[in-house]
């Protein structure tokens, strides 16, 4: 079997300290005769784990385990089945459903032209008792139409509140009805970090972009009743448990800490949740009331970190580039928040020594992160808080030498890989080989960690990654592809000394798959689940397939 090559740097970074292999005492439960990934850089395959409460006690071949075994040990026959460490969704967002949802087409990404939009729109109003929020999911092409929003959307649904979503949260188109339920009115002023749009005379036109869409996501999540958190963690754990997921690190952009919080005791969910901070600088008190709500909501969840929204994404060309967008002459996005904003962001991260995750896309705000970083203090004081940038579209060449020596982390979704290659030339006007680097990140020593942000099956995603359809010269290998998703994610949440790898001592967080995500055709990637995942020793997650129990 090939081995992953490991630059030496991130090598160095991750390398575990020496833990006895053998424990004194019998495991609880052995695990033997499978095609163990350890991704552990160490010794990345073996056939068999044993683990003795939460831990993990051995990893060896099938004969080095079993003699460990005593009388009172569970034994499972894994007949030659892909073990791997749980799967760290190091990006994803938990939230309720809001309002009565509209189908405007069939598919994860529904991409309807405006009209199609109005009509579905029009249809559930005409079904609807009068009042209620309708809510639709677009794309592009009803975000670039800018043929009277409001007049149409207004008239397609007058008396109920409507709002247009894209899948990817930066943008909500509201009707006349929305912007009142919201509290936006022409008086409204801009929020910090985001904005109101507006027509050629000054008028509100729906459009509520940015963190300004993140304020009144917000605001309309919390008239929700609690059980409606406790229900989309409870789902969450149900879906996550069930494809090998055993850590969802929750970027909390729609509720308070204290929500989340509450959310997390009554779901009662065994999967491990990190929930970060998202405080808004639009609402005054936020960062205060994320530190008062509880580091530890529930044995398996921690509150940790901070997430800024930097700017936006290629799609609505919102990403700020250093070089102009080919499909609009002389534009090249724009930042969130000015200099002097992003500068008080990482002051306030490097004396408080807390990590920041910021969504960087564009080259010019990532050159700006550095910098900024740079300015404030030398790279030793930077590279323990690993500071991370989110998606990072474009952490080009001449920017990741700087990133590796600041201990910057990329957090990467596969899913942004898939990107019509018509959009990604049309944007940048034609194949950008420097787009969503993975394998040179890998090259240049910067830790890369992949989380969701979107579909949330991650052999999905290895798929994407694999392939990296825009880009297939930084495509990985699988076994890059699941290193980034679980040793790598563990150190872009400060726990490599916990999960991540499977060694002795480590946390016996696992899932045993259906299939060998390492060998099968690309296209059966998606079709992956987890036959037995534990948690912390503890069987989270059984298909009933191997007699765990």
């Amino acid at each position: 079997m090939r081995r992953h090559a490991v630059p030496p740097l991130l090598a160095s970074l991750l390398l575990l300290p020496p833990v006895a292999p053998l424990a004194a005492q019998a495991p609880d439960l052995v695990l033997l005769g499978g095609k163990v990934f350890t991704a552990d850089s160490t010794r990345p395959w073996a056939e068999a784990v044993a683990v003795r409460g939460a831990r993990i006690v051995a990893v060896g071949t099938t004969a080095e385990v079993e003699r460990l075994a005593g009388p009172r040990t569970r034994r499972v026959a894994l007949g030659g089945r892909t073990v791997i460490p749980g799967i760290n969704d190091a990006h994803d967002h938990v939230g309720p459903r809001f309002g009565v949802p509209v189908v405007t087409e069939p598919g994860p990404e529904p991409d309807p032209p405006l009209a199609a939009v109005l009509d579905s729109v029009r249809a559930a109003a005409a079904r609807t008792p009068k009042g209620r929020w309708l809510v639709a999911y677009v794309g592009m092409r009803a975000v670039d139409d800018t043929a009277s929003r409001l007049a149409r959307l207004d008239a397609a649904a007058p008396d109920h509140p409507v709002m247009l979503r894209v899948s990817w949260g930066h943008f909500l188109q509201a009707n006349t009805r929305a912007l009142r339920a919201m509290g936006i009115t022409e008086a409204s002023r801009d929020p910090v970090g985001g904005w109101y749009g507006r027509d050629a005379a000054g008028r509100l036109d729906g459009r509520v972009q940015e963190n300004a869409a993140m304020v009144h996501t917000r605001r309309l999540w919390a008239t929700l009743p609690p059980r409606a958190f406790a229900d989309a963690y409870r789902a969450l754990g149900d879906e996550a448990l069930r494809l090998g997921i055993t850590t969802v690190q929750d970027m909390s952009e729609g509720k308070s800490g204290a929500a989340a919080a509450r959310a997390l005791r009554e779901a009662g969910t065994p999967l491990r949740v990190r929930v970060v901070a998202w405080p808004l600088r639009a609402v005054p008190g936020e960062a205060a009331a994320w530190d008062a709500s509880p580091a530890r909501p529930t044995p398996t969840s921690v509150r940790s970190g901070r997430k800024y929204m930097l700017d936006g994404t290629p799609l609505e060309r919102l990403a700020a580039q250093r070089a102009p967008y080919a499909d609009r002459p002389g534009w090249r996005g724009r930042l969130n928040y000015p200099p002097d904003t992003v500068r008080a962001i990482l002051a306030e991260a490097l004396r408080r020594r807390e990590q920041v995750m910021l969504h960087a896309v564009g080259d010019s705000t990532i050159a700006l992160v550095l910098a900024t970083m740079r300015a404030l203090a030398p790279d030793s004081a930077w590279r323990p808080l690993r500071v991370r940038l989110e998606h990072g579209d474009w952490l080009t060449g001449d920017l990741l030498p700087t990133a590796r020596a600041l201990g910057v982390v990329l957090v990467q979704n596969p899913a942004h890989l898939m990107l019509a290659p018509g959009l990604v030339a049309a944007r940048f006007g034609g194949a950008q080989p420097g787009f969503q680097p993975l394998r040179s990140t890998l090259a240049a020593g910067v830790p890369l960690a992949f989380g969701s942000d979107g579909p949330r099956n991650p052999f999905l995603n290895v798929m994407f990654a694999t392939m990296h359809a825009n880009n297939p010269a930084e495509a990985l290998t699988r076994e890059q592809a699941v290193v980034a998703y679980t040793r790598t994610a563990a150190w872009a949440e400060h726990a490599e000394r916990e999960k991540g790898t499977l060694a002795p001592g480590m946390l016996a967080d696992l899932a045993v798959l259906s299939q060998d995500v390492f060998t099968v055709p690309p296209q059966a990637l998606p079709g992956t689940t987890s036959v037995l995942t534990l948690v912390g020793g503890r069987v989270a997650w059984d298909a009933k397939v191997l007699g765990a129990r």
